[in-house]
């Protein structure tokens, strides 16, 4: 809904603002005031006991399995499960034996789990493995169309290719439509996967949110593992508690803010960003990284809705300026309703400093850094959007791929990762390398692609959708097809720079992953960060306010 609002200055000059209202927050104080988990200390002790107590049997079955696809098959369920944290030893053990088998005996199934599970894992396998399932015309094999387990596993595989294999190409088309056409004909649990799959490809589904999905289908699988199971949910509730207590952290910051009461049109989403974060990493030694994280979202995402939604073009030059001085001086300069804004987004940075260790401090320049140039980024944009400008999408692209705030997210995730980032991994990223690159495109497009009515309701500037009908004289079909062809590039991209060796360690580029892996899931649909009180509010729900039974 677009809402006109009158600003008098002076006597006689009249600003007529236009902003977007967006829904009020669906959470409210619900993480504050909720009491969720009602067993003592005691019990909770005794639960963590318990899970240590699986763990170790977890880590016997990881060392002494001997059969590989046994093998192959635990360190899938165990990831499936988001358990793979606790064992990251005895799986990368257990690759490099994978790695040596030679798979040329292996079928579909077998073959396409090696693949998927080692390239996941940086391991540089070939994908012509999968030539020994075509004919000689060069088609996939007749014989494969009823193998729906095998299928459904070569089509996860698929997804991580990177560019020039064709062959995986063909195996995707392949997989998919033979998949859809046996479906009817599926049973349990194996329908419910192949249907989960086919909506979202694994490797590009949300770590948590797949868990607490895949729980119940594991539950019902025949050859699933009792330990693994009771494992899996316990380890999931302990976990909830600890991001619960983290969301009442963050929720009592936000509160205490209060930019979401004195900045009306902007989105009050602290829930939201935090879940948004909490995909880039869940495991619990990030805790510190993840309300840090959170609290530099929620003020980017304000800072987005001033420039996009309200302030005048005078106004967004007097902010970009004083956030280029970054400096409390520079506040006498903004108009009263951003002054706030400005001190707090100063005010929190010192805070991030302060909490950081010595050796950590430096890392806050690079966030400064990056809030001055998404600043830049921002006011070149409106200007476009005042002068009704559509700039060819390379321009728009070399100014949008820095305004998406990928960069701006990605130095937030590591600002408190602690020792496993470095100042080396800080110069990396500030390069604007290939992995950053791709996760900008994939941020761009897709949120163009989602939000590009609703913008262009509100005078905002034109959007790569638009950029590309100038370019090629398209209609929004045609573009919006032609950018998603754009966006699985990049994704392509992403699978090449995951694969070893890699020039950073492989926590910081798995960070980048997930973060790309998270941005598709929230602009599938729709934008489901601003529109959260759908699909977006069901998600929260499982991750993060509903235990799973034990």
């Amino acid at each position: 809904m677009e809402k006109q609002s009158l600003n008098f200055v002076g006597d006689d000059e009249v600003i007529v603002r236009k902003s977007t209202q967006y829904h009020p927050s669906v959470w409210g104080d619900f993480f504050i005031r909720s009491s969720f988990h009602s067993q003592t200390q005691e019990s909770f002790q005794r639960m963590i006991n318990k899970v240590e107590e699986l763990k170790m049997k977890v880590k016997t079955m990881l060392k002494d399995t001997s059969d590989i696809l046994q093998l192959m098959n635990l360190i899938d369920s165990i990831q499936l499960l988001r358990l793979d944290y606790h064992f990251e030893d005895e799986i990368d053990g257990a690759l490099r034996l994978i790695f040596e088998v030679d798979d040329n005996n292996y079928g579909l199934y077998e073959t396409s789990l090696r693949f998927r599970l080692l390239r996941q894992h940086g391991y540089n396998v070939s994908a012509d493995t999968f030539n020994k399932f075509k004919d000689n015309n060069g088609s996939f094999l007749s014989t494969l169309n009823g193998d729906a387990k095998g299928l459904l596993s070569l089509y996860n595989a698929s997804y991580l290719a990177t560019h020039g294999e064709t062959v995986l190409d063909e195996a995707n088309y392949f997989s998919k439509s033979q998949l859809l056409s046996l479906f009817c004909e599926l049973e349990q649990p194996l329908k419910t996967q192949v249907s989960l799959f086919l909506e979202v490809p694994l490797c590009r589904r949300i770590t948590s949110l797949l868990a607490r999905i895949y729980m119940p289908i594991y539950q019902k699988d025949e050859t699933r593992d009792e330990v693994i199971l009771e494992l899996a949910k316990l380890d999931f509730n302990i976990l909830q508690s600890l991001y619960q207590e983290e969301l009442k952290k963050v929720s009592i910051w936000w509160n205490d803010l209060a930019l979401a009461k004195s900045l009306k049109f902007a989105r009050d989403r602290i829930v939201e960003g935090y879940y948004w974060v909490l995909a880039l990493y869940y495991e619990p030694q990030y805790s510190r990284a993840r309300v840090m994280c959170t609290k530099s979202f929620c003020l980017l995402s304000v800072m987005d809705d001033i420039y996009d939604n309200y302030s005048t073009l005078e106004e967004r030059k007097l902010l970009t300026e004083a956030i280029k001085r970054w400096n409390i001086q520079a506040v006498d300069s903004l108009p009263e309703y951003i002054k706030d804004f400005y001190l707090k987004l100063l005010k929190t940075l010192e805070e991030f400093e302060a909490e950081l260790e010595l050796n950590e401090k430096y890392r806050v320049q690079y966030l400064k850094n990056d809030f001055k140039a998404v600043a830049i980024a921002y006011f070149e944009e409106s200007k476009w959007g005042v002068d009704r400008y559509v700039p060819s999408l390379d321009e728009h692209l070399r100014v949008s791929l820095i305004s998406s705030a990928c960069s701006l997210v990605i130095c937030s995730m590591y600002l408190g990762m602690g020792e496993v980032v470095t100042k080396e991994v800080f110069e990396w990223y500030s390069s604007f390398p290939k992995l950053v690159e791709a996760c900008s495109v994939i941020g761009r497009l897709l949120n163009d692609i989602r939000s590009d009515e609703r913008e262009q309701e509100r005078d905002h500037v034109a959007s790569t959708v638009e950029c590309y009908m100038k370019d090629h004289g398209t209609d929004v079909k045609v573009a919006c097809k032609k950018l998603r062809e754009i966006v699985e590039k990049a994704w392509k991209d992403l699978n090449k720079e995951r694969l070893n060796p890699t020039p950073v360690a492989r926590p910081i580029i798995e960070r980048i992953l997930n973060f790309s892996i998270s941005t598709e899931d929230i602009y599938r649909y729709t934008d489901e960060y601003t529109h959260s009180d759908n699909k977006m509010k069901d998600n929260i729900s499982l991750v993060l306010v509903e235990p799973v039974v034990i």
